[in-house]
C-alpha cells in the first residue's frame, strides 16, 4: 500500500523497445471530442516523479491541462516511448484458447522508474482501436472507468497486489453497449502497473514456435521485472518466481473477499498484480459459489474456485515454457503451488486480522479456522475483519461460531493497535455492488461526483488504519 512518499525524480524508460517488433504494434490514440479530468492519482504520480505543480525539482510539474494532454490526448512523456504500443498476446479465455486477441482497446503509453527503482508501465484502457480490436470500438464506458478506480483503490488498501488507477478522463462520446443502458458516457483510463507482460504473452510465442523471442522475453522479465541475474536455467528461475507471485495474488484475493470475474491467462501478468477489472465484485459473505460475471454460467471463476483457476493458469505458463526447457523441472515447480498458496493464504489472513505471524502450522490452522467459521456463520466478511482486527473478538451470540478462532488468537499479538479513529466507526468501509451502483447513479443522474470522491477518501483512510 502507498504511504504518500516524498516526490521522486522523473526517470523515463523505454525498456520494452529492446524486445523488438514481434512484441507490439505502433498505434495511434483516438481523437476524443472532450477531455474532462475526473480523477488524477497524485499519490501514485509522486512515486514516479509526475507530481502536482507544488512538487519538487527533477519532476514533471503537471497542471491539470498538461495532465490531460499526456493522459487523454497522449502526447508522449519526455524521454519515454515515442508512440503508443499495442502489445501482442494470446490467451485462454474461460479455458478456451484464443489466438486472435491482443491489446484491443488499450496500449502501453510510457515506461518510468518509481521511487523504489522499479520499472513501471503506464497503460491505457479505452484509448481507441488497434489491430486487435476485432469488431470492438476500442472505447471504455465512464461507468467502467469509475468501477476500475474503485476496485483498485480498495484492493490496494486491502494489501492485494494490483494495478493502480492513475488517471480517468471523460471523453464526450456516447457509447452503445448491449449489457447496460445505452447510450452511455465514455472515458479513457490510464493505469500504473509493474508490467503488462502476461502469461498470454508467452503463450503467443509458444504458439508461433518463436524460441529466440521466448529467450528475449525470459531475459526481460528476469532482469527488468524481477531484478534477477539469470543463472544456468533462466526459464525455470522465471517460472519459480512467477508461480510464487500468482499464488500470493490468489491468496490475497481470498482474504480480501474479492472476485475478479475473468481470470483468463491474458489477464494474469508475470509480476503477480491483478489488473483489467471488468465484472469484479466483493463477496458479502464467505460464499464459495459467489460469482462476479453474469456470463460465468458454470462458476469457473467463482470466489472459492479462484485458487484453482490461478493454478491452472500457471500450468499454461509451464506449457508455454516447454518451448525452451524440458518438462521435469517445470513440473517440480508446479507441484509446489498448493503449498505456496496455503502459506500465502495464511499470511494474507493474518495480515487482515492484524496479528503477527507465529509459525507456519499455527498460522495455517488459524486461517483455516477463520475460513470455516466465516463460511458457516454467514457473517459479513468486512464486518468480521473490522471487529476482529488486532486479534480481539467481541462477545455475543453472533460470535459463537468463532470460538475456535478466539482460542487460537489467544496465542497471537497484534501487529498494530486500534487507536486509529477508523476502528471506532459503526460500520466497516466496504465496496459491495449496491454501493458501487449508488455511486454511479449519482454520476449518471446528477453528474454528482461527491459520493465517488468521498468513497476514495474513505478507502484511503481505512488503508492508513490497516497499514
Amino acid at each position: 500500500m502507498a504511504e504518500n512518499p516524498q516526490p521522486a525524480r522523473y526517470r523515463p524508460r523505454t525498456d520494452i523497445l529492446g524486445l523488438g517488433d514481434p512484441f507490439y504494434d505502433a498505434v495511434t490514440a483516438a481523437d476524443f471530442p472532450a477531455h474532462i479530468l475526473r480523477f488524477r492519482n497524485d499519490r501514485a504520480a509522486a512515486e514516479i516523479g509526475i507530481v502536482p505543480a507544488d512538487g519538487t525539482t527533477d519532476a514533471l510539474l503537471l497542471t491539470d491541462a498538461a495532465w490531460v494532454d499526456h493522459f487523454a490526448r497522449f502526447t508522449p512523456l519526455p524521454g519515454s516511448l515515442p508512440e503508443p504500443l499495442a502489445l501482442r498476446y494470446h490467451g485462454h479465455q474461460f479455458q478456451s484458447y484464443n489466438p486472435d486477441i491482443g491489446d484491443g482497446r488499450g496500449f502501453l503509453f510510457a515506461q518510468v522508474t518509481d521511487h523504489r527503482g522499479r520499472l513501471l508501465d503506464l497503460g491505457t484502457k479505452g484509448s481507441g482501436q488497434t489491430p486487435y480490436s476485432r469488431f470492438g470500438d476500442g472505447r471504455l464506458t465512464l461507468k467502467g472507468g469509475v468501477r476500475e478506480v474503485l476496485a483498485t483503490e480498495m484492493l490496494e488498501a486491502l494489501n492485494v497486489p494490483t494495478s493502480r488507477s492513475f488517471s480517468l478522463v471523460e471523453t464526450g462520446e456516447e457509447l452503445v453497449r448491449g449489457d447496460e443502458p445505452s447510450p452511455t458516457r465514455s472515458a479513457v483510463l490510464v493505469r500504473l502497473n509493474h508490467s503488462h507482460v502476461r502469461i498470454g504473452t508467452f503463450q503467443r510465442l509458444a504458439y508461433e514456435r518463436d524460441g529466440d523471442a521466448m529467450h528475449r522475453l525470459i531475459d526481460y522479465v528476469l532482469t527488468r521485472l524481477y531484478d534477477h541475474t539469470p543463472g544456468a536455467d533462466p526459464a525455470i528461475e522465471l517460472f519459480d518466481e512467477a508461480a510464487g507471485r500468482v499464488a500470493t495474488l490468489a491468496a490475497r484475493f481470498m482474504a480480501a473477499g474479492f472476485v475478479h470475474g475473468v481470470l483468463n491467462t491474458d489477464n494474469i501478468n508475470l509480476t503477480g498484480e491483478s489488473f483489467d477489472y471488468g465484472p469484479w465484485r466483493f463477496a458479502p459473505t464467505w460464499d464459495a459459489g459467489f460469482t462476479a460475471a453474469y456470463f460465468d454460467h458454470h462458476g469457473l471463476y467463482a470466489f472459492g474456485r479462484q485458487p484453482d483457476a490461478m493454478h491452472w493458469n500457471v500450468m499454461q505458463l509451464a506449457v508455454a515454457l516447454r518451448t525452451v526447457v524440458e518438462a521435469p523441472p517445470l513440473i517440480a515447480v508446479l507441484e509446489t503451488f498448493p503449498d505456496r498458496y496455503a502459506q500465502a493464504a495464511a499470511d494474507a489472513m493474518l495480515w487482515r486480522l492484524g496479528v503477527v505471524p507465529r509459525n507456519a502450522d499455527s498460522d495455517r490452522a488459524l486461517a483455516d479456522a477463520v475460513t470455516h467459521a466465516l463460511a458457516g456463520s454467514g457473517m459479513a466478511i468486512d464486518r468480521f475483519f473490522h471487529d476482529a482486527f488486532g486479534g480481539w473478538l467481541p462477545e455475543g451470540d453472533d460470535w459463537t461460531p468463532f470460538e475456535e478462532v478466539r482460542a487460537r488468537l489467544s496465542d497471537y499479538r497484534p501487529r498494530k493497535g486500534r487507536d486509529h479513529p477508523y476502528w471506532s466507526d459503526a460500520a466497516p468501509c466496504s465496496m459491495l455492488i449496491d454501493e458501487v451502483e449508488a455511486i454511479w447513479s449519482a454520476i449518471a443522474e446528477r453528474d454528482d461526483w461527491a459520493p465517488f470522491d468521498a468513497k476514495v477518501a474513505a478507502i484511503r483512510r481505512m488503508a492508513t488504519a490497516l497499514a
